[in-house]
């Protein structure tokens, strides 16, 4: 049976979760521009620098900081983030653009994506930051859950 748009670009942002070095949670992203995969981006620290499964302890982890909170903290870039900043690089426009997350974006990522000019969110897990959808609500950025299989 053929995988459906959301199906196909869920399923890639899967894949791309698995380049992620964080050590408490995987996340990928795929960034979609008529049907055509722009960008991809996955958590993790920024090019060059020690990632935490190099290092072996997670600083959020260490202090007992509970999800969603003291984002500061971590040493990763969230994959919307790096997906985001991979099209800037590359010269790419994001405006109009829909992006595939196997997370619900956290506030900062919200933000952003907003700035972004990304126009639809398609996600998979829940993650609990009611700023968030109320800031993607806001700037009418449409929100569409996928189910887990």
């Amino acid at each position: 049976m053929r995988a459906s748009w959301d199906e196909y670009f869920m399923q890639i942002a899967e894949i791309v979760k698995t380049r992620s070095t964080c050590l408490r949670r995987q996340v990928g992203a795929v960034i979609v521009k008529d049907h055509r995969i722009i960008t991809t981006g996955y958590n993790g620290a920024p090019s060059g620098l020690w990632h935490c499964t190099e290092r072996g302890i997670c600083e959020r982890e260490r202090l007992h900081i509970p999800s969603g909170q003291r984002h500061e903290l971590c040493r990763a870039l969230h994959a919307e983030q790096n997906a985001i900043i991979q099209a800037a690089n590359l010269g790419i426009s994001t405006e109009g653009a829909t992006i595939y997350i196997t997370l619900q974006p956290c506030v900062i990522c919200a933000k952003m994506l907003v700035n972004a000019g990304i126009k639809k969110i398609v996600y998979k897990g829940e993650y609990p930051d009611p700023l968030s959808q109320s800031i993607l609500e806001e700037a009418g950025i449409e929100m569409q859950i996928m189910p887990n299989e």
